[in-house]
């Protein structure tokens, strides 16, 4: 076919509707920066996109050691996509260790680009080979590509005066050089962004440049492979598109939410694995009326927050599942005082310190049962990155308007991984009101409006001194109060104060039919994977639904109508089965549960797998 989308390789040219590419590595081999080049690339070029970065939990863990391999895997497509995908088309190998973690997944057939240089007996006994793999025949099934990496960008900077070791630090802009000629991308945009990026530093740019271009004129020269790839630009909504992660998302949301409650916001946080860039970017948002506070611990955070919500600013701070346990006494002191707080717990494999890097969304009933006594708190989840954004400003308007503590349960794969966001128009985004009182004229600290939702006076306006904390209140007045009948009515009244909520919620969708065999039920960063199981298993003539969470406490008030329309009902989740047990207890019904708990995303496949036996008949155990 015609080459109509990128410089010309001399090659045929095959047309493909998407690419699944996977680079892997040492911690140290920047498969971060690669990938993260390339979906840059990937996104200006108009494709579609999505990304699941995987590296380990040590800063540098041991070179050459299995679990010191740090991944980047992503898709691009023509299409709309939803996942990163289930398995690469390309695997690119830096080493021994990165070739033996990562070739499983590899697809039959699939294009395996190793670095040869790195397969050095020690290397290789480091990832426990008894033989080199380039050698025994175990690669034969792949369509094998071997380079001396390191050798090429020798030979390519000699003279340049840099340390044999700063040389071999550019062998993974080789590797992006090869795959821009192998898929047709232009290299002067790239070469420009490496110019920049290492601006500070202009002898590692050039250095990288002159490696990336190696690689592309590699590609061009030698003839290493038969044919050159297009993946066309999709078609995409009409508008102006960044690529963002979840974290960058959430960060942007919360700057918006400033704006759109008209009060300045105190971002109070103690860094965390994979919470804390979005500390790193409110700090930036100084001018957006974000004050960004690095506390010295999880506790000083959420009471660095609660005091800015007494002050009558909008309080905010992260974390992830072990420093959301260490918040929630100053959490409970929220519900208490009815100040508003907004927690993002961007979630990771545990108990304890568990997988730092590695994703789970078990943190569900921490949100919604994880404090002492009566504790009610609304909880909301985005399911895609880009979503993190109106998800984060939903959390602030709840939290505001309804004068409640908000959890916003985000995840590592969201937090980390990327897509197209079209952005929005400013003008559309919803004002947020929170119930702000500065005239004494009726004003108690714990009168309420219908939705139970008391006032809100900032310390030090004239006539409304008043006094809340965490001894129980006398409903009204805020006397401290030890009458068992006002305790029990206080207690009734801010659980309903956070069912109210659900009457301001949009209702619940499902995708597909609205009754059938199967509903498949999910909630946060899970969306992808369900997604596209359930409309795989409806191209197949099966009535399989999926129907996707966002509001978790309160859940939506047509949900319990939604799920008795299905003769069974799957609720997939990276947990024993948190969800499918509220639902179980909420609604009665007979859920199942689809669990994987390996700090791995779900496959498209391993879903529609796992369902298929329902759609023939079979209730036995389900497993992922």
């Amino acid at each position: 076919m015609a080459n109509s989308n990128g410089p010309d390789t001399g090659s045929d040219v095959e047309e493909l509707e998407s690419v699944v590419i996977r680079f892997a590595g040492d911690s140290g081999d920047g498969m971060q920066l690669t990938g993260t080049e390339f979906t840059r690339t990937a996104a200006l070029f108009g494709n579609d996109i999505a990304t699941f970065p995987d590296f380990p939990a040590e800063i540098r863990a041991p070179a050459g050691s299995l679990a010191g391999v740090s991944g980047f895997q992503l898709q691009f497509s023509s299409l709309d996509i939803y996942t990163a995908g289930d398995a690469p088309d390309v695997l690119v190998a830096m080493n021994p260790a990165a070739l033996k973690t990562n070739l499983p997944d590899l697809v039959q057939g699939g294009l395996l680009l190793i670095d040869t240089g790195a397969f050095k007996k020690k290397n290789l006994d480091l990832a426990g080979y008894q033989t080199s793999p380039l050698e025994d025949g175990s690669l034969s099934d792949y369509r094998l590509v071997e380079i001396d990496f390191g050798k090429q960008v020798t030979a390519a900077l000699k003279g340049s005066g840099m340390s044999t070791k700063d040389i071999q630090r550019t062998r993974n802009f080789f590797a992006l050089g090869i795959l821009f000629w192998l898929y047709g991308r232009e290299p002067q945009p790239e070469i420009d962004a490496i110019r920049k990026k290492f601006s500070r530093k202009p002898d590692v740019a050039e250095a990288n440049v002159t490696a990336f271009q190696t690689g592309y004129n590699l590609g061009e020269t030698m003839e290493l492979f038969d044919t050159s790839y297009r993946v066309p630009p999709a078609e995409l909504d009409q508008g102006e598109y960044r690529n963002i992660t979840g974290n960058e998302a959430t960060a942007l949301g919360i700057a918006a939410s400033a704006s759109l409650c008209g009060l300045p916001v105190l971002f109070a946080s103690y860094p965390i694995t994979p919470a804390s860039d979005i500390l790193h970017s409110l700090a930036n948002y100084e001018r957006w009326g974000v004050a960004t506070f690095q506390a010295e611990d999880e506790i000083a955070a959420v009471s660095a927050a609660l005091g800015a919500a007494f002050g009558g600013t909008l309080g905010i701070t992260s974390t992830s599942g072990p420093g959301f346990a260490l918040k929630q006494e100053g959490i409970g002191l929220a519900v208490a005082a009815e100040l508003p707080l907004v927690i993002l717990n961007i979630q990771r494999a545990g108990p304890s310190t568990g997988m730092p890097t590695k994703n789970e969304q078990a943190d569900l009933f921490q949100a919604i049962y994880g404090r002492n006594g009566e504790s009610p708190i609304a909880v909301v989840a985005p399911a895609t990155p880009a979503e993190c954004f109106e998800l984060v400003i939903e959390a602030c308007r709840l939290a505001l308007e309804h004068m409640c503590p908000v959890a916003f349960l985000s995840d590592g794969g969201l937090a980390n991984g990327s897509e197209p966001w079209l952005l929005p128009d400013p003008a559309g985004l919803r004002a947020i009101v929170p119930p702000l009182c500065t005239e004494p004229d009726g004003f108690a600290p714990y009168v309420r409006d219908e939705n139970f939702v008391r006032p809100w006076a900032a310390p030090g306006t004239p006539g409304l001194e008043h006094r809340i904390g965490g001894i129980e209140k006398e409903d009204v007045t805020g006397n401290v109060s030890y009458d068992p009948e006002n305790h029990e009515h206080m207690v009734r009244t801010r659980q309903a104060k956070i069912d109210r909520i659900a009457g301001r919620l949009p209702a619940a969708e499902i995708e597909g039919p609205e009754q059938g065999d199967v509903l498949l039920v999910g909630w946060g960063g899970t969306y992808g994977s369900l997604h596209q199981a359930a409309a795989r298993l409806r191209e197949e003539g099966h009535a399989v639904g999926h129907l996707h969470l966002r509001y978790l406490n309160p859940l939506q008030s047509n949900l319990g109508e939604l799920l008795r329309g299905w003769r069974h009902v799957v609720v997939a989740e990276l947990n024993r089965g948190q969800l499918r047990s509220i639902l179980r207890d909420r609604f009665l019904v007979d859920a199942r549960g689809l669990n994987k708990i390996q700090g791995k995303p779900f496959k498209v496949a391993e879903v529609a797998e796992a369902i298929r036996p329902l759609l023939s008949g079979d209730s036995g155990e389900m497993r992922a």
